[in-house]
């Protein structure tokens, strides 16, 4: 994404995520407001008179009910429209339990946010005449490899972009998330072992593994590493100077909200920020919304930074940028989960280069969706009145940025006034209650009585994923521990579930990626493999522990799979 990730993009974006109880007793805290101009250079000028919509009148009491319903600390929105920004404030804390509010210039991460200045930074190229986004991905990176042959000779640097290589949601995931310690060509030459899941060009399945692939195709064809190139060609001609390539990038004394994830599904707690430096392409930017502003702006001016005409100074041409918000990939249109949000229903569902493309009453919408430990966001454009929301959360609740988002835009398309907190909050109560009952169906089928059937000493051991690497499981204190190899964060305790069957519960329980883990043995009573699955439909798609076919490693092979280079 995490509630933002909980379940795929699509469906949360567009029905709202799971979320607990609003708090109780945290008094609401002031917003902090500015009205500007947007100047040609993409800078703020004085602030203005620019009159609210009549629906936005009561905005900030609206966001503040937004904030206490879904626990929110942290809130940042911006709007613009006809190149003006309407409206840019900060809502609660920085951080729970300290002082310092957010503002307009707060920072957050925004994730799979950062896919569309992927998307721009190819299109930057092609209008130089450095690459075409029809030309083969093996043509700029030789050495780059699917697990089809067929699809390693037919990918385009275009289908990079639209989540149509055939694998599957979130696969390969775990070789970034939650943090990991591969390089960025690495995860990109593990493809070759990932296996597909669809058929190639066929149907929609998200992914953000390509995204790093695009990262690289950047960096060959540019000649510069890609945060240099962000930063020369994209945040400097805006002028966006509250934007950090990664959470590696940031500054002392930045302004910038902390993230905030319930440990167990349950208890809200800060977390620790995570840096996707080996996929930034895919979701490694930090912005505030005031910068981002300047970004909504250069989009709705059909990639025009300043002056009109032939003399327009450009971050990339128009032709590009249509091609940017025309659908690549058709997306099937999920229905509402409840009644309540039926209004937000599109006819139309697709996904271009780095945007989601649909509609709300009958105006289309060019959009995405980020998600990261601890804090969830969305921008929304709507091109036909010239209008930008941009909404940016410190924790993980998709519900809370979809309410803030279905509010501006109903002030600007004369919609009739809906309660999207009472909609939304209806989802998430209906989500909540659907993983309760699959975790009774769990408990209700499961055979408590049964016996793992060898001594725990046989179950640990080395086990190997031929695409992620090793994970090792280790007897300790007579307890069994799982360690992924290349992941820091994941360690966990295995208890005994049924059978063969055991649950890992991991250290760091803001994770909420608790899974069981079930062991086949082969004739002779020997271990053959290990699976896993996450136990909780609330956990985020990007552990795709699923997608891991782990198989003991004999003593005799020698160094392990986490020593050798990929």
């Amino acid at each position: 994404m995490r509630t933002h990730r909980l379940a795929a993009l699509l469906a949360i974006a567009l029905w709202g995520a799971v979320a607990a109880p609003a708090w109780a007793d945290r008094p609401a805290l002031p917003a902090t407001t500015t009205a500007a101009t947007v100047s040609a250079q993409g800078q703020p000028a004085a602030a203005n008179t620019t009159a609210l919509p009549e629906q936005l009148r009561d905005f900030d009491a609206y966001v503040e009910r937004v904030r206490q319903q879904f626990n929110v600390p942290g809130i940042a929105v911006a709007i613009i429209k006809d190149g003006r920004i309407v409206l840019e404030r900060g809502y609660g804390v920085r951080e729970m339990g300290k002082a310092a509010k957010v503002d307009e210039h707060t920072m957050f991460a925004i994730a799979s946010n950062t896919k569309a200045f992927t998307a721009a930074s190819l299109s930057i190229l092609a209008d130089e005449g450095k690459l075409s986004l029809d030309d083969r991905v093996i043509d700029h990176l030789p050495w780059f490899r699917m697990a089809d042959p067929y699809v390693t000779h037919e990918m385009r640097v275009r289908d990079l972009l639209a989540h149509r290589s055939g694998l599957g949601l979130g696969a390969g995931d775990l070789l970034y998330w939650p943090g990991t310690d591969y390089t960025t060509e690495e995860v990109a030459r593990r493809l070759k072992d990932v296996p597909l899941t669809g058929s190639f060009r066929g149907q929609y399945a998200y992914d953000n593994i390509l995204y790093g692939v695009a990262q690289l195709v950047v960096e060959k064809a540019s000649g510069q590493s890609y945060a240099d190139f962000l930063q020369a060609r994209v945040f400097t001609p805006l002028g966006m100077d509250e934007t950090r390539y990664n959470s590696d990038h940031l500054k002392p004394g930045d302004n910038v909200a902390t993230g905030h994830a319930k440990a167990d599904f349950k208890d809200l707690e800060p977390v620790a920020p995570m840096t996707w430096h080996n996929v930034s392409g895919a979701g490694g930017l930090y912005a505030s919304v005031h910068d981002l502003t300047k970004w909504m702006r250069v989009q709705l001016d059909g990639g025009v930074i300043s002056g009109e005409g032939d003399d327009a100074k450009r971050l990339f041409s128009a032709k590009r940028q249509k091609a940017m918000w025309s659908v690549i990939t058709p997306m099937n249109i999920p229905e509402p989960s409840v009644p309540e949000l039926a209004a937000a229903k599109p006819n139309f569902l697709g996904y271009g280069e780095g945007w989601q493309l649909s509609d709300y009453r009958g105006r289309k919408l060019v959009w995405h969706t980020g998600g990261w430990p601890g804090m969830v966001s969305r921008l929304t454009l709507v091109p036909e009145h010239k209008l930008g929301v941009v909404v940016l959360t410190s924790a993980e609740v998709g519900a809370a940025f979809n309410a803030v988002t279905m509010r501006a835009l109903d002030a600007f398309v004369d919609a009739p006034r809906t309660d999207w907190v009472a909609a939304y909050a209806a989802a998430v109560a209906k989500a909540e209650a659907k993983a309760d009952e699959s975790w009774q169906r769990h408990v209700e089928a499961r055979d408590a009585r049964s016996k793992p059937s060898l001594p725990l000493a046989r179950y640990a051991g080395t086990y190997r994923d031929a695409w992620y690497g090793d994970v090792v499981i280790a007897q300790e204190g007579g307890k069994l521990v799982m360690r992924f190899g290349r992941t820091k964060s994941l360690v966990g305790t295995l208890s005994h579930w049924q059978h063969d069957t055991f649950i890992v519960r991991w250290d760091e329980r803001w994770l909420n990626a608790d899974a069981f883990v079930t062991f086949t043995l082969d004739a002779d009573g020997n271990i053959a493999e290990a699976r896993i699955k996450a136990i909780s439909p609330q956990t985020d798609f990007s552990f795709d522990f699923h997608d891991l076919k782990l198989v003991p490693v004999k003593a005799e092979t020698g160094k392990g799979e986490t020593e050798k280079k990929s």
